[in-house]
């Protein structure tokens, strides 16, 4: 009876140690300015193995993410966007990523920033 206890017991934890959701929904704020802002936040997190849907709102700066929890993680989705020169709330693209966006997309500039408003 106790080796059976035992048994379930390391079973039920083996389970819920290795059960790490491959849909698991998030979102992150990134900054920037317009629909090539858009488009190269996407795709960096899309090139993101285990990343299965990226949409990023350009009103709200809101990314949301549907990805395998199994393969990525929102560290490494982070590091990629700001490795094509956009921030997040928490991580902080480089000036050298930030210099190769197109100079509209200069979402640091509060001239840029204006100039999108409208």
């Amino acid at each position: 009876m106790k080796k059976s206890i035992i048994l379930v017991f390391v079973i039920l934890l083996s389970v819920t140690a290795f059960s790490q959701n491959k849909n698991a929904k998030a979102s992150i704020e990134v900054d920037g300015v317009c629909m090539m802002c858009k488009k190269r936040i996407e795709k960096a997190s899309l090139n993101t193995k285990g990343v299965k849907s990226a949409i990023w709102n350009i009103e709200t700066h809101e990314l949301k993410l549907i990805y395998d929890e199994r393969k990525t993680n929102l560290d490494l989705i982070r590091k990629k966007i700001t490795s094509v020169g956009h921030d997040t709330k928490t991580l902080k693209a480089t000036d050298e990523a930030y210099n190769t966006v197109h100079p509209c997309c200069k979402y640091r500039d509060e001239e840029i920033i204006e100039d999108h408003k409208n």
